[in-house]
């Protein structure tokens, strides 16, 4: 059953603050099923080992991301850690329209920038449990150069002093009890008062 009025959630971390790992718990096939479904940003950078096209990521050349760009296909793009990163603009539409939940993985720009657009979205900054973990974390992948690695972890510095823009803060020390997390707070949030739908209040309550 689709769960109605469409949804969006907007989960961002710093890079290796675990966002993505958390993405991809949430997409179990029962939540697949109620309608749930994952946001598949645009990139520049090349893939990483295990990574698929259309699923991670859209995998494109600079060429194809201004083509895309300028036809308004972006809800919001960004360049980020040295490549470019955009959030297509027809899966939230159609999510919006036909109800469902929409995840979405973006950088704090992305974000920002997505929440500006689309006010009811839910907003959750996921923090690492420290400075330390996380470049550890970083390195641990072995996807970066040093170079890069030295990029993205001053990246990660300063994106997580942003937390307080977030409507919500989850810290990933471990991974199940932070998704455990997520869930409850995008059930709370949905609950709310202004959330519900006139059809529904006027079945209840009369």
């Amino acid at each position: 059953m689709i769960e109605k009025p469409g949804k969006i959630v907007i989960i961002s971390s710093p890079s290796g603050g675990g966002k993505t790992s958390i993405c991809r718990r949430l997409l179990t096939p029962t939540r697949q099923k109620r309608g749930w479904q994952f946001s598949v940003s645009y990139t520049t950078r090349e893939k990483r080992p295990k990574e698929r096209n259309d699923r991670e990521y859209c995998f494109v050349e600079d060429a194809e991301f201004d083509r895309l760009a300028r036809s308004g296909a972006f809800a919001e793009h960004f360049k980020v850690h040295l490549y470019r990163y955009g959030t297509p603009r027809a899966p939230i539409d159609r999510v919006l329209k036909k109800g469902g939940v929409l995840v979405l993985d973006v950088d704090v720009q992305g974000a920002r920038k997505l929440k500006q657009k689309y006010p009811d979205a839910v907003t959750i900054f996921i923090l690492p449990p420290s400075t330390a973990a996380l470049q550890r974390r970083l390195r641990k992948r072995g996807t970066e150069t040093a170079g890069q690695l030295a990029v993205r972890f001053e990246n990660a510095k300063k994106e997580m002093r942003d937390y307080r823009r977030f409507e919500y803060t989850v810290v990933n020390k471990e991974l199940n009890v932070a998704v455990r997390k997520v869930l409850s707070i995008v059930d709370a949030h949905f609950c709310r008062t202004e959330y519900m739908t006139t059809e529904q209040i006027a079945s209840i309550v009369g």
